[in-house]
């Protein structure tokens, strides 16, 4: 094995300082997936152990101190995977995530919409009356695996739908819903708890299930407390509290990249949309523009009420 003076030596090098920077990006990917998570405590105390080990057997020559920090290195191959398997598989997952390269929202723009504004105004609803509920939003990382468990209801996305799901003594009302492509695709979801203590503290089992999700998937999990009415959203480990229904329409549109311009299109396809008639042009999302009809029908208004959810007897 090389020792640092060699390396040291080597930084001259163009192809060794290449390689360095390869390194130090791979290095700082690792801990920044491993950012917020129960991997941060460990690499660091596995780091400060080594680095005593080292400047101790270093400063006072303890050979046989050398021989085992030189025999760690080889072993620590073999348990870094063990001990962290879960931080490496949603690391490995968000590698394989398209979106997350390509900064595409994964499902269309105009369906996520309509999801956060009824998730929104149900969530508000909830809050409001008090009634605990556990909304999680699939994205790119399935989680047909957690919706099996659950009560399958394949049903068109309505928030009145969603506060008599989660009306007290309600058939289905424990457990999570999950939302999939605008549909809510089963009720009375059992997920995963969190095992990160230092996160929760004294939160309940719903909050616990809405980390413990989206540590193991890129899903969002909106969460309303039972006893105090806040709301509050789960993404990749963490927990934003205290959000009104405001506050709660940005984090998930920001969440979701709604919030960002729409891409434009190259000029040839500009040039097209102009030859073609109106049924056939592109819109600014990628997808067949409105008709009149469709623009017409858009512009209606439709008027809504609040629907108090029915007691079942």
């Amino acid at each position: 094995m090389p020792d640092l003076g060699y390396l040291l030596s080597q930084l001259g090098n163009p192809r060794s300082i290449f390689d360095l920077l390869v390194v130090t990006l791979i290095v700082y990917w690792l801990l920044w997936v491993a950012r917020g998570t129960r991997a941060t405590q460990l690499i660091r105390g596995i780091a400060i152990l080594l680095a005593l080990a080292f400047l101790l057997g270093t400063s006072l020559q303890l050979t046989t101190l050398n021989w085992v920090l030189s025999q760690i290195w080889p072993a620590l191959v073999v348990a870094v995977p063990v001990i962290f398997a879960p931080e490496l598989r949603r690391a490995l997952e968000q590698l394989g995530q398209t979106g997350a390269w390509l900064h595409f929202s994964p499902s269309d723009a105009a369906i996520q919409e309509r999801t956060v504004d009824e998730l929104v105004r149900a969530a508000a609803q909830l809050a409001r009356h008090r009634y605990g509920a556990l909304l999680v939003l699939e994205r790119e990382t399935g989680l047909q695996n957690f919706v099996e468990r659950g009560v399958p209801i394949d049903a068109y996305l309505t928030r009145q739908l969603l506060i008599n799901i989660f009306y007290p003594n309600s058939p289905l009302h424990d457990g999570a819903v999950v939302l999939r492509d605008g549909r809510v695709s089963a009720a009375s979801v059992v997920l995963p708890l969190t095992d990160n203590i230092s996160a929760t503290g004294q939160l309940g089992t719903r909050h616990r299930a809405a980390i413990g999700v989206t540590e193991v998937s890129d899903a969002l999990a909106v969460v309303v407390s039972e006893e105090t009415g806040q709301i509050a959203v789960a993404h990749n480990g963490r927990l934003i509290r205290n959000l009104d229904q405001d506050r709660l329409r940005r984090v998930l549109s920001s969440l979701l990249r709604l919030d960002r311009p729409e891409r434009e299109h190259p000029a040839w396809l500009a040039g097209l949309n102009g030859r073609l008639p109106l049924s056939g042009r592109i819109g600014a999302n990628g997808r067949p523009a409105a008709t009149a009809n469709d623009r017409v029908a858009e512009a209606a208004p439709v008027a809504r009420r609040e629907i108090e959810p029915t007691k079942t007897t």
